[in-house]
C-alpha cells in the first residue's frame, strides 16, 4: 500500500526540502521588480544544494552515512514542522493531541526514507541561481537545475527568516507547488484510511527502510 507521492517530490530532497504551502504569489501578495528580498537568501540556497551535491558525490559515504548527513541539512534548513503541519491542515481540527504527537515524530524520517535513494540519479546535476524576488516576509530564490542529456528544471525555493536564521518553507518545481500536490496526496489517503492509517504508514515505511540500512 502506498500513498501516491508526486513524482517532482524528488527534486525537493534534491533540494533538500520535502512536500510543501499555498503558491507563494498567493499566499504572500505581489512582488516588486525592485524588491530582491532577502540578500542572504541566494548564498543561503547556493550553500544549501552544494552541500547536498557534495554528499552525493562523496564515493567514500555509504548510504546510511549519506543519509545521516542528509537527515541533518534536511533538519538544519527546512521548516519541517511547519511544512508537515500545513499538509494536514484541513484535518488539524479532528486530530487528536496524541495522533498529532506520533505524525509529527514520524514526518521527518518518512520524508527522509521515501526519497533519499533517489538522490543518486541528481549526481551530475549542477544549479544556478537565476533571480530573487521579494513577496512580503518571504524571499524567493528561483534557480534552474541542469543535467547531462536531460531537460533544465527550474525552480522556486520560499526562503523565511525564523528565530535569526533562514529556512526553506515552500518550493515549487516546474511550475508545480509541491505544498498543494502532497498536501491533495495526504488528503486523499486520509479519506479513504483514516488519519492513524497514515502515521501507521510513515512509521512503517521508516522501520523498512531502517532494516535495510541495517542489513
Amino acid at each position: 500500500m502506498m500513498i501516491p507521492l508526486r513524482s517532482a517530490l524528488p527534486a525537493l530532497m534534491l533540494a533538500l526540502a520535502m512536500p510543501i504551502a499555498a503558491p507563494a504569489a498567493a499566499q504572500v501578495g505581489a512582488a516588486s521588480a525592485a524588491n530582491p528580498g532577502d540578500p542572504a537568501a541566494r548564498p543561503f540556497i547556493e550553500n544549501l544544494v552544494n552541500s547536498g551535491f557534495a554528499v552525493l558525490r562523496d564515493k567514500s559515504l555509504s548510504k546510511q552515512a549519506a543519509r545521516a548527513k542528509f537527515r541533518t541539512i534536511l533538519t538544519q534548513n527546512v521548516a519541517l514542522d511547519d511544512i508537515g503541519m500545513r499538509l494536514i491542515r484541513r484535518q488539524r481540527a479532528t486530530v487528536t493531541p496524541s495522533q498529532l504527537e506520533a505524525y509529527r515524530a514520524a514526518f521527518p524520517e518518512f520524508v527522509l526514507n521515501a526519497y533519499a535513494d533517489r538522490l543518486y540519479d541528481y549526481a551530475d546535476a549542477k544549479l544556478s541561481v537565476q533571480r530573487t524576488v521579494g513577496r512580503g516576509a518571504f524571499t524567493e530564490v528561483y534557480t534552474r537545475v541542469t543535467r547531462p542529456g536531460a531537460q533544465p528544471v527550474d525552480t522556486i525555493w520560499q526562503v523565511k527568516g525564523e528565530a535569526g536564521k533562514l529556512l526553506v518553507n515552500n518550493l515549487v518545481v516546474s511550475g508545480i507547488n509541491l505544498s498543494l500536490t502532497q498536501e491533495a496526496d495526504f488528503s486523499s489517503y486520509i479519506a479513504k484510511n483514516g488519519f492513524d492509517a497514515l502515521v501507521t504508514f510513515m512509521k512503517s515505511a521508516n522501520a523498512k527502510n531502517l532494516r535495510v540500512q541495517a542489513q
